[in-house]
């Protein structure tokens, strides 16, 4: 019950990260390596604002103002200046480690006790189930936020723009535009989970954004072997249930005593797994059918 427990607020947090990953990972179908310089840029700036004597939203707030714009510099680069989109989150990723450092002044910032965070407004009297209220209600915010903006006029022309450039540009809208806030929002969300995260493991460090990436591809693949063909607020709900899960299997893996030094190989080999899956099931299925097709035949004759 611990690790249950313990894997669904951590996972709560992830998803915001995953959520932040799905929209230009689906949407602009780019795997934008930006996750894993915006992640720790969220983390570092509110840090750094909380020992300043930020309040713990404004904090927050402003970890994921530093993630658009992020996401900006990446929108800017892929649209403007048509460099290619994994080169382009390859070049943001890069320059956030130096940023990152500057914002910081050191490699880690540590939150002192004294230091008042998000999880602070809440007292229920145990550190974990202020994490879940907290992550709860952050998570049900971005995910009425999301679906009440891809409903408007501008993002329907955003997903448009996913679908079919062509014609969405033959339509009169600027794909460069609809691009750079799809960039923007989705950095913001994985630098708001990157702040959140800090917040609660009390520190922010310059490398916790490495893997980010290959977490929230996990988190989303499980949601889509889950379920499939869901509404875009369906699909966002299902993202938490992957993150959730896949916690679930790190802390099972960890309670098993592998070594987490090869914990990053085994976040290689389950993605690698899980991508694989779809192709495998499709397999069996197209030879289950061949299997009741010449069973039939082999009747009829």
């Amino acid at each position: 019950m611990d690790i249950l427990i313990s894997s669904v607020s951590q996972g709560l947090l992830w998803s915001v990260m995953a959520i932040g990953v799905y929209l230009t990972f689906r949407i602009l179908d780019i795997a934008d390596m930006t996750a894993e310089g915006s992640f720790p840029l969220g983390a570092a700036i509110t840090a750094h604002a909380l020992v300043s004597g930020v309040g713990p939203i404004a904090a927050t707030l402003l970890g994921a103002g530093g993630g658009a714009l992020a996401g900006l510099v990446s929108g800017i680069l892929h649209t403007k200046f048509k460099i290619p989109d994994l080169l382009t989150g390859i070049l943001t990723m890069t320059g956030l480690y130096s940023v990152n450092l500057f914002v910081m002044g050191r490699a880690n910032v540590s939150l002192l006790a004294n230091v008042k965070t998000a999880f602070s407004l809440v007292d229920l009297g145990d550190s974990t189930w202020d994490t879940i209220l907290v992550g709860a209600v952050v998570v049900a915010i971005v995910i009425v936020a999301l679906v009440y903006f891809f409903n408007t006029e501008m993002g329907l022309a955003a997903r448009a723009v996913g679908d079919n450039q062509a014609m969405s540009a033959a339509n009169g809208i600027n794909n460069d535009t609809m691009k750079i806030i799809v960039y923007m929002v989705s950095n913001a969300l994985i630098a708001l989970s990157g702040s959140l995260m800090a917040q609660t493991n009390g520190y922010a460090d310059i490398s916790m954004g490495i893997g980010t990436l290959v977490i929230a591809l996990a988190a989303i693949i499980i949601a889509e072997i889950l379920v499939r063909n869901l509404s875009f607020g369906a699909r966002l709900v299902t993202i938490i249930v992957g993150a959730v899960i896949y916690r679930l299997i790190i802390a099972w893996v960890l309670d098993m005593g592998v070594d987490p030094n090869a914990l990053r190989l085994f976040y290689a080999l389950m993605l690698a797994v899980f991508l694989a899956l779809p192709l495998v099931q499709k397999g069996l299925v197209q030879w289950r059918e061949r299997r009741e097709n010449k069973a039939r035949m082999a009747k009829e004759d």
